[in-house]
């Protein structure tokens, strides 16, 4: 399936069950869109941290979390908060998230820009890498590059 690139609000996107983020190795969600992921799901940032505790994960691993309906893919692109993410752990973790999708059937994964603001990637390669990797499976990759707020009702 083609990657989607689009703006809106991520985390309130009707027909969305499946989201990603990317994470570090540490297992801290302190900025960006972490933060909302972690607010939003405060279980998933608890398991996430514990796993990286018990056995800090390599880059471009992918850590599942589910509840419920919702699943939650942490995406191990960098080594820490003060480390820049990499494309190589990018492009393994986009391509382990979704063969692990494929599996499950879970279609479509919302994402946000990954790898932007202090995680430090090109956003041109990241949307490029995006859009080979959604061309290859079919999992529709719903990538927010800007954020609208969802209107309540």
């Amino acid at each position: 399936m083609p990657t989607i690139f689009t703006k809106g609000d991520l985390l309130h996107t009707d027909g969305v069950r499946a989201y990603a983020l990317g994470c570090n190795c540490a297992g801290t969600m302190e900025a960006g869109v972490s933060v909302a992921f972690k607010k939003q799901w405060p279980r998933m940032a608890e398991a996430y941290a514990q796993r990286c505790a018990e056995r800090r994960p390599s880059l471009g691993e992918v850590f599942t979390w589910s509840e419920g309906t919702i699943t939650v893919y942490c995406l191990a692109i960098q080594e820490s908060e003060a480390k820049k993410a990499t494309l190589p752990a990018l492009s393994r973790s986009l391509k382990t998230m979704v063969e692990l999708a494929a599996k499950a059937g879970i279609d479509p994964i919302a994402l946000p820009r990954l790898g932007a603001g202090s995680a430090g990637l090109d956003g041109p390669r990241v949307k490029r890498i995006l859009a080979e990797i959604g061309a290859d499976t079919s999992v529709t990759l719903l990538v927010f590059e800007q954020f609208v707020r969802a209107r309540t009702a």
